[in-house]
């Protein structure tokens, strides 16, 4: 199983590239495994183009390295507490990407503007505060996990399954690495759509009931869209 998981984690942390949303080392991926606990994590500031399923590193919810011969991702605090703080989470992803990063640095949430934003969060992308200096110089990862938990609230994180943290970036999350990278796609281009209805001269969120038909209609128990499952 644990295995599988490398192969999961070591594919979203290629895919990131794939996706034009991490360029040199300027992000990670992680994964949890539901039966251990242990959770496979990108190692830090190695390439993508020598990388390899067996650089994975395999740590325990305490950070302890289990397996691997590298160390883990300097983000890896943060992983791991949003992953203690969130039974529903099996995977997470942190990135760069032009248009988040962008609404990030400007310690903005991004509006829900229209259908696409709604089809896919249920609300605005939520932007944390800053960290105070003391926050940054001390245990700033954990910090940083923190704050988007603080962020988040009482939200579910599977409805609105990305945050931005100020000044810094987006970190996305899902059940799994692959629906992780799934998610931070769906953000950036939400964000690029978002940025481009602001520069246009529209700031008012869509209309609350529209935001929740397009959101209910593919979340949920009583969601239409897609085809059925087998039962």
């Amino acid at each position: 199983m644990i295995e599988e998981l490398k192969k999961s984690v070591f594919q979203a942390n290629l895919d990131l590239v794939k996706h034009g949303l991490v360029i040199h080392t300027w992000g990670n991926a992680s994964g949890r495994d539901k039966t251990t606990g242990l959770i496979v994590i990108k190692p830090s500031g190695i390439s993508y183009k020598s990388m390899r399923p067996d650089d994975m590193v395999i740590i325990n919810p305490e950070g302890k390295i289990v397996e691997g011969k590298n160390k883990p991702s300097t983000d890896a605090p943060t992983h791991l507490l949003l992953y203690r703080n969130y039974s529903s989470i099996g995977g997470i992803v942190h990135t760069h990407s032009t248009y988040a990063t962008s609404w990030a640095q400007a310690g903005e949430d991004i509006p829900p503007l229209g259908t696409t934003h709604a089809d896919h969060y249920y609300g605005e992308v939520p932007c944390t505060r800053k960290l105070n200096e003391n926050e940054v110089n001390s245990e700033y990862e954990i910090n940083t996990g923190k704050v988007i938990i603080e962020r988040l609230g009482n939200i579910d994180p599977l409805a609105v399954p990305s945050v931005l943290v100020n000044c810094h970036g987006p970190f996305c999350w899902g059940l799994d690495a692959e629906e992780a990278v799934y998610n931070a796609v769906a953000l950036e281009e939400i964000a690029r759509i978002a940025f481009y209805t602001v520069v246009l001269g529209k700031k008012e969120p869509v209309d609350k009931f529209l935001l929740d038909k397009h959101f209910h209609r593919k979340h949920g128990k009583g969601a239409y869209y897609g085809q059925d499952k087998p039962k």
